[in-house]
């Protein structure tokens, strides 16, 4: 197993589609592994648990360190606040790895991944989105946190591959009615196998409904392609993020009392792979939050939960 005189750190995405690891030593990673998703909202808990201890086994034996040598684990995940889920997570990691355990929400390993404990924004688009902020209190030296969005995909959600795929299906219904050209409703019909209009009509008003986050890749093909009225869905999810990215830029800026340059960085498989999205998010906010610096490519949060895990504050 591995050298006792070192320290070991284990640093766990836990995002929404999957779960990823790290494990590592004060410098080097010393493994990576990933399986599905352990989101409690997502899947039963037996299946999360048994999904990453699996998963904690194949790092640990890639990097041939036992788990009882680790110092410190930091998992970031999404429904912390929720009792369940911090239960959950808690008494798992706390069965599996030897250390301190920390655990954090989604959104803050993916802000230290990009700014390391200090001030910027951090926008999320994938399944879901949301968009939050933190600055540095200069009376007591705290962290404060701003937050926008984030309301789930019936009440809010805007931007995200959920609203894209329910925003698109609005649309070709809206473009059938009126006669407008568009080929949005038969790609829709062929992703969810629907054999008709009707059929699809009455997938997308079923309960449970239908995956509509993942219609966000057909949708981006149809734009792709020189659809209209897809790009035009496009463009709009990334002004509804830019929005919301406005709003929190200036109330870190109201709450610090000055100016200055803020870093947005951001992550989500929606800003990632779509970039007409991201495009129209930047170009918006070059008119509603000009002194917004967007950071060049997605944060990884693996790598903000593992500066956390070494000890970052």
């Amino acid at each position: 197993m591995g050298d006792g005189d070192l320290a070991y750190f284990l640093a766990v995405d836990a995002g929404g589609t999957k779960t990823e690891c790290v494990l590592a030593d004060e410098t080097r990673v010393l493994a990576r592994a990933s399986c599905g998703s352990v989101k409690l909202m997502r899947v039963s808990e037996a299946e999360a648990t048994e999904r990453l201890r699996g998963l904690l086994v194949e790092v640990s034996k890639q990097a041939g360190v036992g788990l009882g040598e680790i110092s410190r684990t930091c998992m970031g995940l999404a429904g912390l606040s929720i009792a369940a889920v911090r239960g959950w997570a808690e008494r798992t990691l706390g069965e599996a790895v030897g250390g301190e355990v920390l655990l954090c929400g989604d959104e803050e390993i993916a802000l230290d991944a990009a700014f390391e404990g200090g001030r910027g924004v951090l926008v999320i688009s994938g399944t879901g989105s949301n968009v939050v902020g933190r600055t540095v209190d200069g009376e007591t030296g705290e962290m404060v946190r701003f937050w926008a969005g984030g309301w789930g995909p019936v009440l809010g959600d805007e931007g995200s591959g959920y609203w894209i795929g329910l925003e698109a299906v609005r649309a070709g219904l809206w473009a059938r009615d009126r006669g407008v050209p568009t080929g949005l409703l038969e790609a829709i019909e062929e992703a969810w196998g629907a054999g008709s209009l009707g059929e699809l009509v009455e997938m997308g008003n079923g309960q449970p409904g239908p995956d509509f986050a993942a219609l966000a890749p057909v949708v981006a093909k149809c734009a792709a392609g020189g659809d209209e009225l897809a790009g035009a869905v496009l463009a709009r999810a990334g002004a509804e993020l830019a929005e919301q990215v406005a709003l929190v830029e200036l109330k870190l800026v109201e709450f610090g009392g000055a100016g200055g340059e803020v870093g947005l960085a951001y992550t989500g498989s929606v800003l990632e792979k779509i970039a007409p999205v991201r495009e129209a998010m930047v170009e918006a906010l070059r008119e509603s939050a000009p002194s917004v610096r967007v950071l060049s490519g997605a944060v990884d949060s693996l790598a903000g939960a593992l500066w956390r895990a070494r000890g970052g504050q």
